[in-house]
């Protein structure tokens, strides 16, 4: 794993996001993986971020926001764009941010 590339992806998801703890459990599943990043509401309804850390950790967070969520959450799609390769993460930690 110490030879893993270090990237980078934004994300949205769509559908019953709000209101159901799900930036609250995406803050944890993300810390769980040893993930950095942000989470936040939109004014659109939907919750958007940013995640980083080993390939594989993120592809695995990927796979959680489209088909897990939170308990009561219902998603309908989600949207990873803007993925790059990063020589070091540029968070410190999993935020929740207002």
């Amino acid at each position: 794993m110490a030879n893993e590339d270090l990237i980078s992806v934004d994300y949205e998801i769509f559908g019953r996001v709000q209101g159901v703890f799900f930036r609250k459990y995406t803050q944890a599943e993300g810390k769980k993986l040893g993930l950095v990043g942000w989470v936040q509401n939109t004014g659109a309804g939907t919750v958007q971020g940013q995640l980083q850390g080993p390939r594989s950790k993120v592809k695995e967070m990927q796979v959680w926001l489209k088909s897990t969520g939170s308990p009561k959450s219902n998603i309908t799609k989600a949207e990873f764009k803007n993925e790059k390769t990063v020589n070091s993460l540029e968070h410190s930690t999993f935020n929740i941010l207002k």
